[in-house]
């Protein structure tokens, strides 16, 4: 009732002008030039009025926007069981920081569990989903041993959050998803469902890691019954693992060239300290620069890097490794 009131007083002021001012009678060009600047400033008032509340409401939507953002799409420690971690997430839509990028990392009793997930289109809309897979992921990385079983939980959360959104079946949301385990040993095991693979970050320079075709997005066909993990290697001390949503690497500039995300990620090395924060923020200026701060899709970085003070390959015990043979260098490629 109170944003109403400035704006009645205006109106009234003007209607009585208009019924007992005589000089708002008179037909002369004097008194018509008078009566238009009277209405001229009312109306200007209540242009600024109306415009100045919708930003206040604005203002107060973004607020609350951006602490359920945070509230789900969680701050990550620094620390996660030996692992340092860094990651940051850049909206689409210009002023807000909601996006449709999710990942999280977990340390469960199998590992340290990543997920990178690009939904289907960006902002408020896309926030449903991301919520519907996070939670799930929340659950599953910690009640699953086998990787294929959290992804196939994600999977079905999916599902059930577009049955519940679009009850008429005319849903066309989907997710490329990027899992990934880093065991005590530092061997690394993913599932890829239509994202891109992520990078590993050493001295000897950086690599993509694309050790298989990637599964399709959740959400556009069913996934086999059977998933298999495939290795990515390991992660040996002082090594970095970087990953991202497609945002990045598809990123342009002005005139339309594509973001050099592997040049960045050498000079991003070479700059300086080694550490997560240091080479994601290296990438994120890059990126901020090449597309002068307006990218056209959301981006979510992470980096995560092997800081255990000793390596301990070879040394896990039979439930970490999912009761495979314990065997120096054998094949990380798990046996479902």
């Amino acid at each position: 009732m109170r944003s109403l009131g400035l704006p009645t007083v205006w109106g009234a002021a003007a209607v009585t002008y208009k019924l007992t001012c005589p000089l708002a009678r008179e037909t002369g060009l004097e008194a018509r030039i008078v009566t238009s600047a009277v209405f001229f400033a009312v109306g200007t008032g209540l242009i600024l009025h109306v415009r100045q509340t919708l930003m206040r409401e604005l203002r107060q939507l973004r607020r609350v926007a951006c602490a359920a953002q945070s509230a789900l799409v969680r701050p990550l420690p620094s620390h996660i069981d030996g692992l340092d971690v860094a990651a940051a997430q850049m909206s689409a839509e210009r002023g807000a920081a909601i996006g449709g990028d999710l990942y999280e990392v977990v340390a469960t009793e199998y590992g340290v569990r990543a997920v990178m997930g690009d939904v289907r289109g960006h902002g408020i809309g896309a926030f449903g989903t991301v919520a519907a897979v996070l939670g799930s992921f929340r659950e599953a990385a910690h009640d699953e041993n086998d990787l294929g079983r959290v992804l196939h939980r994600l999977e079905r959360a999916l599902a059930r959050h577009l049955r519940q959104e679009h009850p008429a079946g005319a849903a066309e949301e989907f997710v490329t998803l990027l899992l990934v385990e880093i065991r005590a040993d530092g061997g690394m095991a993913a599932l890829n469902c239509g994202h891109p693979w992520p990078y590993r970050l050493s001295d000897a320079g950086v690599d993509q890691l694309a050790p298989a075709d990637p599964y399709p997005p959740l959400g556009l066909f069913p996934l086999p019954t059977e998933l298999s993990t495939v290795g990515l290697g390991y992660l040996e001390h002082g090594d970095a693992l970087f990953l991202c949503t497609d945002g990045a690497q598809d990123a342009r500039d002005a005139r339309g060239r594509f973001f050099p995300l592997p040049n960045a990620l050498t000079s991003a090395v070479r700059e300086g300290a080694w550490s997560s924060q240091a080479i994601l923020s290296r990438v994120s200026t890059a990126l901020l620069d090449h597309t002068r701060g307006a990218p056209a899709d959301d981006i979510a970085l992470m980096v995560l890097t092997n800081s255990r003070s000793s390596p301990l390959r070879g040394a896990v015990n039979r439930a970490t490794r999912h009761d495979e043979p314990a065997a120096d260098d054998a094949p990380l490629t798990q046996r479902r």
